[in-house]
């Protein structure tokens, strides 16, 4: 068997994700089974922007197929921040809601339900933070990571790609380029995206929504031991995200205004 190489990135599974030739092992969740599920569908109507699924290892892992390309794991190149890149992603994440419009969620049992009024309408992958696109050429190519995928609406992932791509937050926590255009980016995103104007008008609520709903993730993950959610969820990451709902109250017309 070709060596075990660690795959970056992550935080609940961090220093368990291996490369193994052209596959990735992974540990499995309660949920494996509904994920492997969506990406079977995924594969059967030949969307190509996410992994495949080949089995279980000898030690109970999930083997899927591993993408060639970059994901954008700290510290950020500067190629993942670029608009460019931002637009790609936004067609991806179309390109993905698309490709699940016919699947029916109702037999599985999935990880995290989103909340109302936000738990209907297709299928979120509800995680597309910065590490979790591969990227080929500057382009987003695929979203791997489907360990929080559930029944939900588009606009929930497209709000939650925004809050981390965007992004929508207290500019003091931002030190690259993207400081002070949170609103311009969020503005190409989903100009990429092409989503709806009763999706625009509740994009704010939305992203208000899923920083909620992930703190609480990432908190409880904490509080249970979880060693990558211990070590991210520090006094200093609450105060970030104390911040961030600060700004996404303060600018909830703005962001709604923006998308107009």
């Amino acid at each position: 068997m070709p060596p075990e190489i660690p795959l970056l990135g992550g935080t609940a599974n961090r220093g368990r994700v291996h490369r193994v030739g052209d596959t990735v092992r992974r540990p499995q969740r309660r949920s494996t089974p509904a994920v492997h599920a969506l990406l079977r569908h995924l594969e059967d109507v030949g969307f190509d922007g996410a992994p495949r699924v080949l089995g279980v290892d000898d030690d109970g892992r999930e083997v899927l197929s591993y993408i060639p390309g970059r994901a954008v794991t700290a510290p950020a190149p500067a190629w993942g921040l670029t608009d460019a890149a931002l637009r790609s992603v936004g067609r991806l994440l179309r390109r993905f809601h698309d490709a699940v419009a016919g699947f029916d969620t109702r037999p599985h049992a999935w990880s995290a339900a989103v909340p109302e009024p936000f738990a209907e309408g297709g299928v979120t992958h509800n995680d597309p933070n910065l590490d979790n696109v591969v990227f080929r050429g500057g382009h987003a190519v695929a979203l791997i990571d489907f360990d929080l995928a559930a029944p939900g609406d588009p606009v929930w992932d497209v709000a939650g790609t925004a809050r981390l791509w965007a992004p929508l937050r207290d500019p003091v926590d931002t030190s690259d380029g993207r400081r002070r255009r949170e609103l311009d980016r969020l503005r190409i995103l989903v100009d990429a995206y092409d989503l709806d104007d009763a999706g625009r008008s509740r994009l704010a609520a939305a992203a208000a929504g899923h920083h909620e709903w992930m703190c609480a993730l990432v908190g409880d993950g904490a509080r249970n031991g979880v060693p990558g959610f211990a070590e991210y969820w520090t006094p200093g990451a609450r105060a970030r995200a104390d911040r961030t709902r600060a700004w996404l109250e303060r600018e909830s017309g703005a962001i709604t205004a923006a998308l107009t």
